[in-house]
């Protein structure tokens, strides 16, 4: 994807503004992503994944000032723990601002957000300007698709597939409370 084309970030770009769900590589599997702040394509993932609404979902991005509209503001302090992290695969749930998406945050006051390491979604995030939510690319309780392939026989047309390889984590990231740091994975 370092070498995604104009053409294709415009399409990809399009594509999410409309409300479109998009797989691209992350750091250890394929992840379904969309506009976090577009509520019918929030709902397209839920659906497409068949994940329960009160569970929430992961927002990723190629740096944190992309959370500003979904996060209540950190301390500098906060700051400093976090970025002490990013990029890299260590997500962090957050005090989410009232107005960010239910079917964002789920039944949570928090929203799992991540500055990601993998090279290919950083420059995604950023060539498209934007915060993108990034959940497996599975539906509940299957394994995640971890090609560009699996994730065009397992979604189909639902989906708009970006070639790519995942980086080399076994392991999802790790999702930390900001406030009582406890470690949920």
């Amino acid at each position: 994807m370092r070498a995604l084309s104009v053409a294709l970030v415009r399409r990809v770009h399009r594509h999410v503004s409309r409300g479109g769900v998009i797989a691209c590589a992350t750091e250890s599997c394929f992840g379904l992503g969309c506009d976090p702040h577009n509520e019918r394509a929030l709902r397209t993932v839920l659906r497409i994944k068949r994940r329960p609404k009160f569970k929430g979902l992961i927002v990723v991005a190629d740096r944190c000032e992309r959370f500003s509209t979904l996060l209540e503001p950190l301390t500098e302090s906060k700051l400093n723990l976090i970025n002490a992290t990013w990029p890299g695969p260590h997500t962090w749930l957050i005090a989410a601002r009232q107005r960010t998406k239910r079917s964002l945050r789920g039944k949570h006051s928090t929203i799992a957000v991540r500055v990601t390491a993998h090279v290919d979604a950083r420059i995604l995030c950023r060539r498209l300007s934007m915060a993108l939510v990034s959940t497996s690319a599975n539906r509940a309780n299957h394994r995640p698709a971890r090609t560009t392939r699996e994730c065009l026989r397992r979604f189909g047309r639902n989906v708009m597939v970006i070639p790519g390889r995942i980086g080399a984590r076994k392991n999802p990231s790790t999702i930390q409370d900001l406030i009582t740091g406890k470690i949920f994975r």
